[in-house]
C-alpha cells in the first residue's frame, strides 16, 4: 500500500548517497581536521596525512613513524590514539576484573597522544599519565601515592628547617654558622634529593627529549638555591665579596630549597587528587550496569549469572529497584524506568511489553521479563563510556593559543631569570649577587606553566561528563567549542521535529457506502496485516487499540509503493492511494467527499478504502509533533539561533508543521544531497550552521555542517556523522548543549585569563621590580607557594563545571 504523497522518499532507488568530504584525525594532537581546511598536509608511504597547524605537520614529517606506531609499544611514543576501549566486550561496561595499573594503557591529558602501557610521565611536559581506560572501582595511584609519602616526609623535615633559619634568633636558639649551615644541610638534603627527585628526573627528561616545560624551570630553581647552599657551607672561600654579607658570610638558601620543594609536593599531591576526580562521570556511569543478571531457563527455572554470561536472546527477569543489566526489549509485564542517567530525563518512563530497555537505568515498580538483544561492548552504556573517554582526551581549537605560547614560554623564562640576575648584579645593592641569585630563582619558579596547560584539558574533561550525565554525548572538544558560536539551525522533520511514527488520526465514511466508520477499519486493518508498510502497521495498531478484532485475510496481493488489496471475511478489500483505487476501477473516488474532511486532511498523508468495487471511506494519518519541539525552537529563535527546515517530504506537510512551530524558513521534497547543499550554501554566507538529524538521509549534512547533531533515537550512519548525539533524541537537548558549550568555552577563558595574568604580574615581582619603590623582594618560598595555588586553582575552576544547571 501506500499513501497518496507524490514525493520521493529521501533514498530513491539508483540515485546513490554522495558523502560529504570525510574529516580526519591529526595524528600528533588528535584534532579533526576537515581536509580542504587542514593547515598542513604529509605524505607518509602512500597515504595523506592531515593537520590542524604547521607546526603539527612539521613534527609530523621529521618522525612519522613515532605517531602512527602501534599503541602499547615500550617506552613512551608519540602517535596518534586508537579507538578508546574503555569497556569490555566481553563483559560489559565495566573493566575486566583482572585489569590493573600496571597493564593499562595511559595518556597525559595535556598531551593525548602520548600514549604507554602502565603509568609515568609525559616526556613533553613531565605531568603524571592518567589511565585512558576508567575502572569502575577506584584504582590505586601510585603516583598520588608517592608523592603523598614524600610531600609528609619533607613538610616534617622542612619546618624545623624553616623555624631554625628564620626564627631561631628570636627564639634564642643561637649556633655558629658553620654549625647552623651543617644542620640545615642534613635536614634540606633528604628532602631535596628524595622528595624532589621526581621532579629532577623529569628535568632531566625536559633537557634529553628537548621539550622545556614546569618542571625544566623547578630544577633550575631548587638546583640553583641547593647547590649555592652546599658550596657555601663546604667551600666559603670559592665566593667573591659580592656574595657576602655585612658580617662577611654566604647566604645559604636550604630553607629555600627545602620548602619550595614541599610546595610543589602540595601542588602535586592536590593535583593529582583533583585530576582523580575529573573521571568521576565516567565512573558514575560504569557504576550503573549491575554485576550479575537473574537468566530464566527454557524450563522456567531461574538462575543468577554474571553479566559477561548474558548473550543475545536471553530471557532475564528485572525486579523492582534493579538495575536493566543489558539493551533488549520487554516481553512480559510493565514497570516505570529512571533512564535519567543515560537520557537526562528525571521523569521514569512507563514501559510495556513491546518496549526498548537501556542497560543500567533503574527499574522503579514493576517486574518484568525481558529478551536481551545487545550485550557487553554493544549496549548503549558501553558506547557512552566509550564515546565520553574520547572527547574527555580531545583538544579544543582554544588551546592551540595556549600551545603555541607554551612552546615559547620556557625558554622566555630562563632568559627573564638570565636577565633579573644580571640586572641585580650590576645595579642591586650589595650583596648583589645574593640578591640576583634569589631573583631568578624566584623568576624560575613562579613561572611554571602548568596552569596554562592545564586550562582547557581540564574543563574539556569535566564538561564532557557533565554532558554524559544529562543525555549530551560530545565527540569531540572541537564541537563543544564550535556550538556555542552556531548561529544557524538545520533540522530535519521526520523523526526531530515529529515522532518518525505515522499515526491514525481520524477515519471517515461516506453514508452513501453502507459501511459503518468501525467496519471500515476493520476490513482495512485485518488486510493490512500481511503488509510491512510503515502506514499498514498505524492503521493495524489504530483498530488494536479501539479493541476491533482482525479477521485473517486471504488472496493478499500488494502493488510496490500503491496500494494492497484482498479478501477479508468474503468481500474484496483494496487499501492504497486515490491513484491506485482508480486504477483497480474505484472512479470518481473523491466525489463523496464531505468539503471539510478533504479540504481539513489535504496537507496529512491520506489512504484510501475501497470494499466490493466501491469506495468505503478514508483513513488519515499523520507523523506528530514531538511534545517538546515548539518549545525548543522557541527556545533556540530567543537565543538568536536562525532555524531552518529541511525536509523529503510533501511541500503541504512541511508547510502544516513548520506553521504549527513556527518556522518561517524551510524546504520540501529536498534529497540527501540537496540538504549538504544547503548547508554548504549558508555556511558560505558566513554562517556557523549545526545541522540536527537522526536518519541516514541526514548524513550527508551532518558531515558537512559545523556541528552534527544527531538524536539517539536515529540511525547508526547519523550518529557516526555527528559531533553531538542525544541520547533521548529530545529537541531541548540542543538547548541544553548550548549551555554546556557556552559554560565550558566560559571556563576555559576564565582558566586562561587566570594563567597568562597570573605570569604576566608574577615574572616581573619575582624578578625585582618592587624592589626600588618598596623595598619588597619576592622570596621564591612565596614563588613556589603561588605557583602551586595556580594550578590547583585551575582545576577547582573546571571542576564547577559538574555543578551546570542543564
Amino acid at each position: 500500500m501506500s499513501d497518496s504523497s507524490p514525493a520521493p522518499k529521501p533514498s530513491l532507488p539508483g540515485l546513490p548517497i554522495l558523502p560529504a568530504t570525510p574529516k580526519m584525525k591529526d595524528p600528533v594532537c588528535g584534532m579533526t581536521v576537515d581536509p580542504q581546511k587542514s593547515a598542513g598536509k604529509v605524505e607518509h608511504e602512500g597515504k595523506a596525512y592531515y593537520f590542524c597547524s604547521a607546526r603539527c605537520a612539521e613534527r609530523f614529517a621529521n618522525n612519522p613513524e613515532n605517531f602512527i606506531a602501534a599503541p602499547g609499544t615500550a617506552g613512551m611514543e608519540h602517535h596518534s590514539l586508537p579507538p578508546v576501549h574503555a569497556v569490555n566486550h566481553h563483559s560489559g561496561p565495566t573493566a575486566p576484573a583482572s585489569a590493573s595499573s600496571k597493564t593499562a594503557r595511559y595518556t597525559c591529558p595535556m598531551h593525548p597522544q602520548i600514549v604507554q602501557i602502565g603509568p609515568g610521565t609525559c616526556p613533553i611536559c613531565g605531568m603524571a599519565l592518567e589511565p585512558m581506560d576508567v575502572f569502575a572501582a577506584v584504582e590505586a595511584d601510585p603516583e598520588y601515592d608517592s608523592m603523598r609519602l614524600r610531600f609528609w616526609v619533607s613538610a616534617a623535615l622542612s619546618l624545623p628547617l624553616l623555624f631554625l633559619s628564620m626564627l631561631g634568633e628570636a627564639f634564642g636558639v643561637h649556633l655558629a654558622p658553620t654549625v647552623r649551615n651543617g644542620i640545615e644541610f642534613l635536614l634540606a638534603t633528604p628532602v631535596v634529593l628524595w622528595g624532589g627527585w621526581p621532579f629532577f628526573q623529569r628535568f632531566w627528561g625536559s633537557l634529553v627529549n628537548r621539550s622545556p616545560n614546569m618542571f625544566t624551570l623547578i630544577g633550575l630553581g631548587t638546583g640553583a638555591a641547593y647547590l649555592s647552599s652546599v658550596f657555601a657551607t663546604f667551600f666559603p672561600n670559592l665566593f667573591p665579596a659580592s656574595f657576602r654579607d655585612m658580617h662577611g658570610a654566604v647566604p645559604v638558601y636550604f630553607e629555600a630549597a627545602a620548602v619550595i620543594t614541599t610546595l610543589v609536593l602540595l601542588g602535586q599531591v592536590l593535583e593529582l587528587r583533583a585530576r582523580q576526580r575529573t573521571s568521576g562521570a565516567i565512573r558514575a556511569l560504569l557504576n550503573l550496569a549491575p554485576q550479575q543478571a537473574h537468566r530464566l531457563a527454557a524450563d522456567g527455572t531461574e538462575k543468577d549469572v554474571a553479566l559477561d554470561q548474558v548473550k543475545s536472546g536471553d530471557r532475564l527477569r528485572v525486579r523492582p529497584g534493579e538495575r536493566v543489566p543489558v539493551d533488549g526489549v520487554i516481553r512480559e509485564g510493565a514497570s516505570a524506568l529512571d533512564e535519567s542517567m543515560v537520557t537526562g530525563e528525571p521523569m521514569p518512563v512507563e514501559k510495556t511489553a513491546g518496549d526498548k530497555v537501556i542497560g543500567g537505568t533503574l527499574n522503579t515498580s514493576g517486574s518484568f521479563i525481558m529478551e536481551a538483544e545487545r550485550v557487553g561492548g554493544e549496549t548503549m552504556l558501553a558506547q557512552i563510556v566509550k564515546l565520553v573517554s574520547e572527547a574527555q582526551r580531545s583538544r579544543a581549537p582554544m588551546q592551540r593559543l595556549a600551545d603555541k605560547v607554551s612552546g615559547y614560554f620556557v625558554p622566555a623564562v630562563v632568559v627573564a631569570a638570565i636577565l633579573a640576575f644580571l640586572g641585580w648584579a650590576l645595579f642591586g645593592p650589595e650583596p648583589r649577587l645574593a640578591h640576583g641569585l634569589v631573583a631568578a630563582v624566584a623568576v624560575l619558579i613562579i613561572a611554571c606553566p602548568c596552569a596554562l596547560g592545564l586550562a582547557t584539558p581540564m574543563s574539556i574533561m569535566v564538561s564532557v561528563g557533565r554532558g554524559a550525565h544529562a543525555g549530551i554525548l560530545v565527540r569531540n572538544a572541537e564541537a563543544l567549542e564550535t556550538l556555542a558560536k552556531v548561529d544557524t539551525l538545520v533540522v530535519d522533520k521526520t523523526g526531530t521535529l515529529t515522532v518518525g511514527k505515522p499515526q491514525v488520526i481520524q477515519t471517515w465514511a461516506p453514508p452513501s457506502s453502507g459501511v459503518s466508520e468501525a467496519e471500515m477499519l476493520r476490513l482495512a486493518a485485518s488486510l493490512e496485516r500481511a503488509s510491512e508498510h510503515p502506514l499498514a502497521a498505524a492503521i493495524v495498531a489504530s483498530a488494536q487499540e479501539k479493541g476491533i478484532a482482525l479477521a485473517e485475510p486471504d488472496d493478499f496481493r500488494s502493488t510496490g509503493g500503491l496500494g494492497v488489496q484482498g479478501r477479508v471475511g468474503g468481500r474484496l478489500v483494496a487499501v492504497g492511494s486515490q491513484e491506485y483505487l482508480e486504477s483497480l476501477g474505484v472512479s470518481d473516488s473523491t466525489d463523496e467527499f464531505d468539503g471539510s474532511v478533504w479540504e481539513s486532511n489535504k496537507s496529512l498523508t491520506m489512504v484510501f478504502v475501497a470494499v466490493d468495487g466501491k469506495l468505503a471511506g478514508l483513513v488519515v494519518l499523520a507523523d506528530q509533533i514531538k511534545p517538546d519541539a515548539l518549545e525548543a525552537v522557541k527556545s533556540l529563535e530567543t537565543d538568536d539561533v536562525r532555524v531552518v527546515m529541511l525536509t523529503g517530504d510533501r511541500r503541504e506537510v512541511a508547510a502544516k508543521v513548520a506553521k504549527e512551530l513556527g518556522i518561517e524558513e524551510f524546504e520540501a521534497q529536498v534529497l540527501p544531497q540537496q540538504k549538504a547543499d544547503v548547508v554548504k550554501q549558508l555556511k558560505s554566507e558566513g554562517r556557523i550552521v549545526a545541522v540536527a538529524g537522526d536518519g541516514i538521509n541526514d548524513a550527508p549534512a551532518l558531515a558537512a555542517a559545523d556541528v552534527g547533531i544527531a538524536m539517539g533515537t536515529g540511525t547508526d550512519v547519523a550518529i557516526e556523522n555527528a559531533g553531538i548525539t542525544l541520547v533521548k533524541g529530545d529537541l531541548r537537548g540542543i538547548v541544553r548543549a548550548r549551555k554546556l558549550s557556552r559554560a565550558t568555552i566560559r571556563n576555559i577563558k576564565q582558566n586562561l585569563l587566570f594563567a597568562f595574568l597570573y605570569n604576566t604580574l608574577g615574572i616581573p615581582i619575582a624578578a625585582g621590580i618592587l624592589y626600588p619603590s618598596f623595598g619588597l623582594l619576592l622570596s621564591p618560598m612565596v614563588a613556589s607557594a603561588a605557583m602551586s595555588f595556580s594550578s590547583v586553582s585551575v582545576i577547582a575552576n573546571a571542576l564547577r563545571l559538574r555543578k551546570v544547571s542543564l
